[in-house]
């Protein structure tokens, strides 16, 4: 069998694999699509200055609990870092890398 002969067998299979999945498909993409704003909402509020966990919580209407587990996941892959302290609460800022 020919590379495009299993490719078009893995295109079929997938279609049909969409189809026969349609309401989790949608339910996903719906989830994914949820997840990506959030992101987007949580880094536009630290792009220009550090805030505190409850500080972006309040500014994007959000759980405090939710907030922090998309900024623990940020810190973990390098797009936020933290630049000090406010009393309790860390300052997270979204992390620019400084072009050489």
């Amino acid at each position: 069998m020919s590379t495009r002969d299993e490719a078009r067998k893995r295109t079929a299979k997938l279609k049909q694999l969409r189809s026969d999945h349609a309401a989790t498909v949608e339910r996903t993409q719906v989830l994914v699509k949820e997840q990506k704003q959030i992101q987007r909402d949580i880094c536009q509020s630290i792009r220009d200055t550090a805030k505190t966990i409850p500080e972006i919580a309040e500014e994007i209407n959000m759980p405090t609990h939710e907030v922090l587990w998309y900024v623990t996941a940020f810190k973990k892959y390098d797009l936020v870092v933290e630049e000090g302290m406010c009393g309790e609460f860390v300052l997270y800022r979204r992390f620019e890398e400084k072009s050489k």
